[in-house]
């Protein structure tokens, strides 16, 4: 008999004291509820999967999703506002198990976050999303659904595609976020239409390879990642997500990470 699986959810944080109790909660909801059969029909049809990939047959399906393991990390860089003080108080309440406080020194940048987490990771499937509830955990459901039923080494949430979509920004902000998805889109050629989302569930073995060849520790890190998977021949599947800005707290995303980021695309250009 396989063994199962095991999803490990990479958290990182920065003044995210409110929004970590109710994104813990909903993370758990997710992973202990039934899902979906794999049976059951896509529920995307206006977004194929990437390459199209039939469901498997009755027959051929495993059974309903339910009460999966799972694991959340929590890599919080120093926050002021005490959001260590509530990851420790959700370690008591879920256990120690299922939530785990791996905190650094201060803010080192979203890339290393990723890799510090990682050496904590015991799932065999690791899932890296935001904790202010731009990426709502309901989304998991289908995005391992549609791992199981293609075998991806990667899914990757799309707010461009599909039934995906962004609420909450500005005229500015969506101008920013679809220039920069155009501008990497048009030199690098990834073959997926959201290349800044950072809302992935990621095969382990896959991260790690990956993440090795990564150079960028920034808000270029999870744009590099995708390009460098790609170039590496994994296979990329993606699912339509509602990205909604954060709840609680401002945005960490200035013009110094704009800049960064042109920077970014031009040197994978040059490399990749």
């Amino acid at each position: 008999m396989a063994s199962k699986n095991k999803y490990s959810v990479l958290l990182p944080t920065y003044n995210e004291r409110r929004n970590l109790p109710i994104i813990v909660w909903l993370l758990h909801k997710t992973f202990t509820e039934k899902y979906v059969s794999l049976t059951l029909p896509y529920p995307f049809p206006s977004l194929p999967l990437l390459p199209l990939a039939p469901l498997p047959s009755p027959a051929d399906s495993p059974p309903i999703f339910s009460n999966l393991d799972w694991e959340i990390i929590i890599i919080d860089d120093a926050s002021p506002d005490g959001t260590q003080d509530v990851a420790k108080q959700l370690t008591k309440a879920y256990g120690p198990s299922h939530i785990l406080l791996k905190p650094r020194a201060g803010k080192l940048g979203l890339g290393t976050a990723y890799v510090h987490g990682l050496q904590f990771a015991t799932g065999n499937f690791v899932v890296i999303m935001d904790a202010d509830f731009s990426h709502h955990p309901k989304f998991l459901a289908p995005m391992i659904r549609t791992q199981a039923a293609g075998n991806w080494d990667i899914v990757t949430g799309t707010r461009y595609a599909g039934d995906g979509g962004v609420y909450g920004w500005n005229l500015k902000r969506k101008l920013v976020s679809r220039g920069a998805n155009l501008f990497a889109d048009t030199l690098l050629r990834p073959g997926v239409s959201d290349l800044t989302g950072s809302f992935r569930l990621y095969k382990k073995a896959v991260l790690e390879k990956v993440i090795r060849e990564t150079e960028s520790k920034g808000y270029t890190f999870q744009m590099e990642m995708m390009v460098r998977a790609k170039a590496m021949g994994f296979r990329v599947a993606e699912c339509p997500i509602s990205f909604v800005d954060r709840v609680y707290g401002e945005s960490k995303l200035g013009g110094d990470e704009i800049v960064e980021y042109a920077k970014g695309v031009l040197n994978l250009w040059l490399k990749v």
